[in-house]
């Protein structure tokens, strides 16, 4: 169990968090919230004690351990994975570690015969000869395929190593698991395994994510960081919403009234305050004006952009046919092979699988950024397309501000039009005159909306539009594209975003293609299509996962 006690942190002068008193018990797994820069990150490192409180304090039950996941990918360069992922445990790992030592001496004495009985029966009780198998299975269920499981943590790319890291927390069952952020990364199949790791782990679970579907899956409670203040909600994400929307309500509304209350007050002050006869009632409705404190019940801190795509023409009955694409990487491997595909008019089609740079290259092709080796693409007439790619950099290496730079691809070109426009995607005031090559990620999607937004196409193709984007930002692009009229194609490791959105699903395999009509969750639990996927990722070297 881990309790906080008055806890309060303040960055310059402004106050992060204050007076935060809560308890973390075991058997719960926690989900923090909260708009960016709320806090949510610092608060867990505050919680591993990373980060230094000004007041109050954090007391964690005697004996029990806390686990961490670490953000430095760089880290343990110098490690092999194995080795990495033990340090988690470290008390197994010391133990492991004395042990080696011994048995490398080359001059074995009595005495050392006697400590390495002792760190043997250590090493036992510990768990250390269970260890390498648990490692494996953590390793290989987070993704990682067993011919990395002996390299050296250097040889890892960057979503690999952010699988051993997360391995590194869970093993060796802590007793607090912290975890920031812990499906970035991750395909749709490794989150799943993680979703089945935390649902049957006993202990405390501590965790910050942009996933709502895995906020809804793994969480008993909600922690909402608003206003420097942490409020917990029993029950999941979905739950948090639905209430937080009802307390919205409720909160407008006591404000509508206490303004519409307050007028009345003046109205009646200003007529009256001259009556002799009525200046007893005047003078005590204007200490109930006084005492009317408009602003003490703040709605919400977050921001929702408005996010809606309207395109300018309906579209016909012929969309688009793909005859026998085929493309190949910069390396040489074969991305397409004779892909074909014919889009309805009415179709939401999410590309799901292991092989997205496949995906990635088909929208290229289609969209018109590169050319395909051989095979032809047809769009049809009443068709207009805008692509959202997964890298976007090259729009912004340039000197434009925000506004001048949304200015290019709007066909109205008064600055009122388009600041207003911008301030609907929460670039308000001076942030619509920031430099756009200094934006975050986040910032930059947004940006990529609002020119989507202006272009009124009656297609969209999206490559992982969720990436860098807050909670905020994917509810209202969920509900965006879930009331489009118009095509997507799209793919994403959003399983929320997925299982809402789209109508129907295609795959690419290394020795075909599976395309349903269906939704998402049927698609993944249906068992014919297990089978076709497990002959058709038959002697790859990809691991079939979502």
């Amino acid at each position: 169990m881990i309790t906080v006690s008055d806890v309060s942190l303040h960055f310059s002068e402004k106050p992060l968090f204050k007076d935060v008193n809560l308890k973390f018990t075991a058997g719960n797994c926690y989900g923090i919230i909260g708009a960016n820069g709320a806090g949510k990150s610092t608060f867990l490192k505050v919680l591993s004690g990373e980060q230094d409180r000004d007041s109050g304090e954090i007391i964690i039950t005697p004996g029990e351990r806390m686990a961490v996941l670490k953000q430095d990918h760089f880290a343990f360069d110098s490690y092999s994975v194995k080795e990495t992922v033990m340090m988690g445990y470290p008390k197994l790992y010391e133990v492991s570690k004395a042990r080696d030592e011994i048995y490398a001496k080359e001059d074995f004495t009595e005495e050392d015969g006697i400590k390495s009985a002792e760190l043997e029966a250590q090493f036992g009780e510990l768990g250390g000869y269970e260890s390498e198998n648990q490692i494996e299975q953590m390793l290989s269920g987070l993704g990682l395929e067993e011919k990395y499981h002996d390299k050296m943590m250097s040889e890892l790319d960057e979503s690999q190593k952010v699988r051993v890291l997360l391995a590194q927390a869970l093993f060796g069952n802590p007793d607090i698991l912290v975890l920031d952020e812990p499906t970035n990364g991750l395909d749709l199949e490794s989150i799943r395994w993680l979703e089945d790791f935390l649902l049957d782990f006993e202990n405390v679970v501590i965790v910050v994510s942009h996933d709502r579907h895995f906020l809804n899956t793994v969480c008993t409670v909600i922690c909402d960081i608003d206003y420097g203040k942490i409020t917990q909600f029993a029950g999941n994400y979905d739950f948090w919403y639905q209430m937080s929307q009802i307390l919205q309500k409720q909160a407008k509304d006591q404000k509508r009234k206490n303004e519409e209350k307050a007028k009345d007050l003046k109205e009646f002050i200003q007529r009256f305050a001259s009556n002799a006869a009525k200046s007893r009632q005047a003078t005590s409705r204007k200490k109930i004006l006084e005492k009317l404190e408009l602003d003490d019940l703040p709605v919400t801190s977050r921001k929702f952009p408005f996010v809606q795509f309207k395109p300018d023409r309906e579209i016909g009955n012929n969309v688009l046919e793909c005859r026998k694409l085929n493309s190949k990487d910069e390396d040489g491997v074969q991305l397409l092979n004779d892909f074909s595909l014919i889009v309805n008019r009415t179709d939401k089609i999410a590309f799901v699988g292991v092989e997205h740079n496949a995906v990635s290259s088909l929208f290229d092709i289609i969209s018109g950024e590169k050319k395909a080796e051989n095979g032809e693409y047809f769009w049809g007439q009443t068709t207009s397309c805008s692509y959202l790619a997964r890298d976007n950099n090259q729009f912004f290496n340039n000197d434009y501000n925000i506004t001048e730079w949304l200015k290019q691809f709007s066909k109205e070109q008064d600055d009122a039009y388009v600041r207003g426009f911008l301030g609907r995607m929460l670039f308000s005031g001076d942030e619509s005159l920031k430099k756009v090559k200094v934006l975050s990620g986040g910032e930059k999607v947004r940006c990529m909306l609002s020119k989507l937004m202006l272009a009124g196409s009656n297609i969209l193709i999206m490559d992982d539009p969720t990436n860098h984007l807050d909670l905020e930002a994917i509810e209202s692009l969920n509900r965006a594209l879930v009331d489009f009229p118009g095509v997507i194609l799209f793919t994403s490791h959003d399983h929320e975003f997925i299982s809402t959105i789209a109508n129907r699903i295609v795959e690419i395999t290394p020795k075909g293609v599976i395309d349903r009509m269906m939704p998402f969750d049927d698609y993944m639990a249906d068992e014919q299509i297990r089978a076709m996927r497990a002959e058709y990722y038959k002697d790859s070297d990809r691991k079939i996962k979502f």
